[in-house]
């Protein structure tokens, strides 16, 4: 009877050094900084309504830049913007004044925190004016904002605001 107690008690105190060894294999890292390698967004443009666009997609990572037409780009915009898609800046530029809605959509993670970004915008121009290469998915799909207007066209939307 004490052999099977024995053996039962060594078994348990296996258990439990190999699940300690185990907790103690992961990678130590400094509190508060992410793993490199973790900034990534699922980005997603759909013409029209977001409810009844056909969406495009692309899996935007940065370390190093890939899945996405301008991903060094658009890596590059994010991180000056520290992840906040708000905070890119707004290109100085002139669209048209077509209305052709399109609805921007990001989710994912920046620096170990999370994103997540829903807007629609005018126009892919407009869109591309207030949010860089981030949401341009490729690069015949995504009119971008011109620097100056054609011919000498006059009423144009000037960085999303009109002009």
């Amino acid at each position: 009877m004490t052999h099977i107690i024995t053996a039962a008690a060594a078994r348990t105190g296996l258990l439990l050094t190999a699940a300690l060894l185990a907790l103690g294999a992961a990678p130590a890292t400094a509190t508060g900084q992410p793993e490199p390698g973790n900034d990534w967004l699922q980005v997603t443009v759909t013409r029209g309504d977001a409810t009844t666009g056909t969406p495009r997609r692309a899996m935007l990572r940065c370390d190093p830049p890939r899945g996405h037409a301008r991903a060094a780009e658009a890596c590059a915009e994010l991180a000056a913007a520290d992840g906040d898609l708000g905070r890119i800046p707004l290109r100085d530029t002139y669209c048209p004044m077509v209305y052709a809605p399109v609805t921007a959509e990001a989710r994912g993670q920046w620096r170990g925190r999370a994103v997540e970004y829903t807007r629609t915008f005018p126009s892919i121009c407009v869109m591309t004016a207030r949010t860089g290469a981030v949401f341009a998915l490729d690069d015949d799909a995504v009119e971008g904002p011109r620097d100056e207007p054609r011919d000498g066209a006059r009423g144009g939307v000037r960085g999303g605001v009109r002009g």
